[in-house]
């Protein structure tokens, strides 16, 4: 795994690239050479933020694009934290791909960037699938994307999907952390 250490507003010492490495090299035995993985480290500069220090992990991988960011008042516990949910995460989609496929596709698993994963947790358990409990149709319009935040706004969700009518491509916006809004337009 290629793994890159970048600080923002934030030296990283060598202690701090060692330690980061050694975590971070552990999800190296769930996923296949070639994938990359980014750590970026930074300190919040606001002084009304007590959990300042960040860290956010973005992976790469020939699939998916894999992302965790946590913050704490110290950047080894950044890393602790962030760590684990990604662990987490990759535990869970290859849990995904592998119980979906059930053994017939595990070589599209190792070819989006993942190595084979048995299908059971830490203590030898079946591992708990995530499973799709409601489903719900819409009819999709095309609008720009102002008109669409108006609709996510009065709909109270987290995000809401549209046909761009600039483009005719399928979007997506959604409301950030920050309070702003974020669009993802798709691509062929």
């Amino acid at each position: 795994m290629n793994l890159t250490i970048k600080g923002r507003n934030l030296t990283v010492t060598p202690a701090i690239s060692s330690y980061a490495e050694e975590k971070i090299g552990k999800l190296g035995k769930y996923l296949t050479e070639g994938s990359r993985c980014e750590v970026e480290l930074w300190t919040e500069k606001n002084p009304s933020i007590s959990d300042n220090k960040v860290a956010e992990i973005t992976i790469f991988t020939k699939g998916p694009v894999i992302r965790a960011r946590e913050a704490s008042s110290d950047i080894y516990a950044s890393i602790d934290l962030v760590h684990a949910k990604l662990e987490r995460q990759v535990k869970k989609y290859r849990g995904k791909v592998i119980s979906r496929s059930h053994g017939a596709h595990r070589e599209a698993l190792v070819s989006e960037g993942f190595t084979e994963l048995e299908s059971t947790d830490h203590f030898g358990e079946e591992a708990d699938v995530p499973r799709i409990v409601k489903v719900k149709h819409f009819t999709i319009k095309p609008m720009t994307p102002e008109e669409a935040v108006l609709q996510l706004d009065l709909v109270g969700h987290d995000f809401f999907v549209f046909i761009n009518s600039a483009s005719q491509e399928t979007a997506v916006v959604y409301r950030r952390r920050d309070g702003d809004y974020g669009l993802i337009e798709a691509q062929n």
